[in-house]
């Protein structure tokens, strides 16, 4: 890209001032298209639309899974599809709860497990954990068959070139077989969830390339790929119909059901084995299209120009409309780098953090967590979408909430507090995970109100604010009153786990970033009710005045005002840099800055500046995540320092690493006892130097935080001035197009 971005650099300096150019999308988008000549064994390019995602390797299908980790499964997966193993005890959640005692007195019912060995002996529990959780619909892949009829090897295969034109998703793959080319382009339907598969190849016509379905069932290890094809009779592949190229089953995995249909004019379909399905053609080119739906209704194959059509269409209008950064005329040699993961994690964005139901970590990419989604990270994931200018995206979330606001109600009313109390781990149906660590976990309970301002600001009608209205309203009841009096004071001590989780849930005492977000929602809870012209909640006016503030000591914040050696111990030659438990917490997010960075809460500038030198000095930064660099840049951004916002972008850690295809990976320290338990399942050495376990091919949150932090520094924040106030003012040229300040 270098010679591109040169002549871009050129125009852009001797035209008119960067700010007021128009940004040609088009040649954004493009100049990031992916090429790949050979397998890259940790990156599997995606392809999908929001509901639906599919993993493609270098043919373009899922011819050969073997060749990639395997914590890259080739999956298809969707929004909708969520499977359960049997319940023959017929346990709900209540019988993952425990009575646990309370400040003030008391017990209150959590889905706390006390060891990851209570697994083995409360089969509830694993009941409880395992389901429900996501699959994968099936696997289309090439047939290909050598001249004696035996299928073919990947060694087979030569000249692999693949292109993904990220502008109208659609994936070319080329590749010579036996000294034919082939050709594949594989695309999704934008408003279908449909596989559209063309195939090109003098071998078509004579049967030795074509197109392969199967359709697994779901192995009970789940986590990181739910295929299972080693039982046949564990689930049904039932053919209603299969006349004139076109066929449509009925799919059952327990009591599961989903349908599914393969569409090919003028080819032979033939079912190849109990869950298995080849399609033939008869001249060079054979077009086939695979959908998936939960009724039949949902299965749209039909006219392939017109699904084609659909496909780009969707990109096209995803490209043209909603917000856009272009650098072009940066002088800072990182520059072409930030707009390339810009565009590629809202490329990804669109595929794995766009649906109905809130993302989760990996995704539709693989399972993490049995593929339940993680609530108190939906904002990091999904926020961005209203402060790109494209709201609606962000609102097929909220939809979720919406929907389950009853279900969070009543949660509330089993803790003896007043409005919504939201799960952390979940499903669809709402329920939370029981866990060591998840149900004491309570930075989740205000993002409700986050994200509803954040549509609220994209579009500040009377509509949103009607929408929305409940929801924020019973959600800052539960802000209001989870909160315990002590003295003159409102304090946060649980049980309670910050978002820094390796602090006891039983002993903890005001986290910083969680008094801080508790008193944020409440004020903006409150300004929501002056729009509707509501008088202000005086209960929640005292808990805004009298919440305690985030624990200071030696001048630095602290995580948590019950851990005040904090800093002294983390600045010890035992801790600094280097945290080995149980001594040393200074690892896991540095949340304390979020209080800052994140909401803009009430802090003392310049203490939240100290403690940030502190965070470079001595964090074990080996131990931070994705999402935390993007939020530490936040931080610095607000604390005037550009420069270093930009630094903490590019933090040259394994967990800041951007692969070709957009994502970044999910790794541990190979001596980190946390990698026990769930958490494990699927971790894998990978290419992160010594000492580290990878454990995902991708997280998804990283991409997610970038975004919002891009959004913030390029567009501002809530009382910031000035152009890109959050990049520095020389060797940065930056151009916007309907992006807006963030909070």
């Amino acid at each position: 890209m270098g010679l591109r971005w040169t002549i871009l650099t050129a125009a852009a300096v001797l035209a008119t001032p960067v700010a007021a150019q128009k940004i040609d999308r088009h040649a954004l988008v493009t100049r990031h298209n992916i090429t790949l000549t050979k397998v890259d064994p940790h990156a599997p390019l995606m392809l999908g639309n929001g509901n639906i995602g599919f993993t493609a390797d270098i043919t373009g299908l899922q011819t050969f899974p073997e060749q990639y980790s395997r914590i890259a499964p080739l999956l298809t997966m969707a929004q909708w599809s969520w499977h359960s193993f049997p319940n023959p005890n017929g346990y709900t959640e209540a019988d993952g709860l425990v009575q646990v005692p309370v400040p003030g007195g008391g017990t209150q019912p959590y889905a706390w497990i006390r060891d990851w060995a209570e697994l083995d002996t409360r089969p509830a529990l694993k009941w409880l954990r395992e389901n429900p959780h996501r699959f994968s619909l099936g696997r289309v892949a090439l047939s290909l068959k050598r001249a004696d009829g035996t299928p073919a090897a990947f060694t087979d295969l030569t000249n692999t070139r693949q292109t993904l034109d990220l502008w109208t998703g659609t994936l070319t793959s080329n590749f010579t077989f036996d000294g034919q080319p082939v050709t594949v382009e594989t695309r999704v339907r934008s408003s279908y969830d449909t596989i559209l598969v063309s195939v090109r190849s003098p071998l078509v016509a004579s049967g030795r390339v074509g197109v392969e379905v199967r359709y697994p069932g779901v192995s009970p290890k789940i986590n990181p790929d739910p295929q299972d094809w080693s039982r046949d009779d564990s689930h049904t592949t039932a053919v209603i119909e299969n006349k004139n190229g076109r066929l449509l089953a009925r799919r059952q995995l327990d009591d599961t059901r989903y349908w599914t249909g393969i569409e090919s004019p003028g080819a032979t379909i033939a079912q190849a084995g109990a869950h298995r399905f080849t399609v033939t053609g008869k001249a060079q080119t054979l077009t086939v299209q695979v959908g998936f739906g939960r009724d039949p209704a949902q299965v749209a194959t039909g006219d392939w120009r017109g699904a084609v059509a659909n496909s780009v269409a969707g990109w096209r209008n995803f490209w043209t409309k909603g917000g856009a950064i272009d650098f072009s005329g940066s002088t800072d040699p990182r520059a072409p780098e930030l707009e390339r993961r810009v565009l590629l994690s809202q490329y990804l964005g669109r595929i794995n953090q766009s649906g109905d139901l809130p993302p989760q970590e990996e995704g539709l990419f693989s399972n993490s967590w049995n593929g339940k989604f993680h609530l108190e990270i939906t904002p990091i994931h999904a926020g961005h979408w209203a402060a790109w200018g494209r709201p609606e995206l962000l609102e097929r979330t909220l939809r979720w909430y919406l929907e389950t606001l009853p279900r969070a109600q009543e949660v509330a009313k089993r803790h003896n507090v007043e409005g919504a109390w939201w799960t952390k781990m979940s499903g669809p149906n709402g329920w939370n995970s029981p866990s060591t660590i998840n149900p004491f976990i309570m930075w989740q309970q205000p993002h409700p109100i986050l994200m509803a301002e954040l549509a609220y600001r994209a579009k500040p009608t009377p509509a949103t604010l009607k929408r929305y209205a409940e929801l924020v309203e019973e959600t800052a009841k539960l802000l209001g009153s989870w909160p315990r009096r002590d003295g003159d004071r409102y304090v946060l001590n649980g049980p309670i786990v910050p978002v820094q989780e390796n602090h006891p849930p039983f002993t903890t005492l005001n986290p910083a970033y969680e008094v801080e977000a508790f008193r944020w929602g409440l004020i903006v809870a409150q300004q929501w009710r002056e729009r509707a012209g509501k008088p202000r909640n005086a209960h929640w006016d005292d808990v805004i005045a009298r919440l305690a503030p985030p624990a200071r000591r030696d001048g630095l914040y602290l995580p948590v005002e019950s851990e005040p050696d904090f800093w002294r111990t983390t600045q010890s030659k035992e801790c600094s840099r280097h945290a080995e438990p149980p001594l040393c917490l200074n690892r896991d997010h540095p949340s304390f800055l979020m209080a800052y960075g994140y909401i803009g809460g009430r802090v003392d500038r310049e203490t939240m500046r100290r403690t940030l030198r502190a965070v470079e000095k001595d964090w074990d930064l080996r131990q931070t995540w994705g999402w935390d660099f993007p939020i530490v840049a936040m931080t610095a951004a607000r604390l005037g320092e550009r420069e270093n916002a930009v630094d903490w972008l590019f933090r040259d850690l394994p967990n800041n690493k951007w692969g070709v295809s957009g994502m970044t990976p999910r790794v541990h320290l190979e001596a980190e006892k946390q990698l026990v338990g769930p958490a494990a399942a699927g971790a894998g050495a990978g290419p992160d130097g010594p000492g580290y376990a990878r454990a995902a091919e991708t997280y998804f949150p990283s991409n997610g935080s970038l975004l919002y932090a891009v959004a913030m520094m390029a567009a501002g924040w809530d009382g910031s001035t000035g152009h890109a106030p959050g990049f520095p003012t020389s060797g940065w040229k930056i151009r916007t197009e309907g992006i807006r300040p963030i909070p």
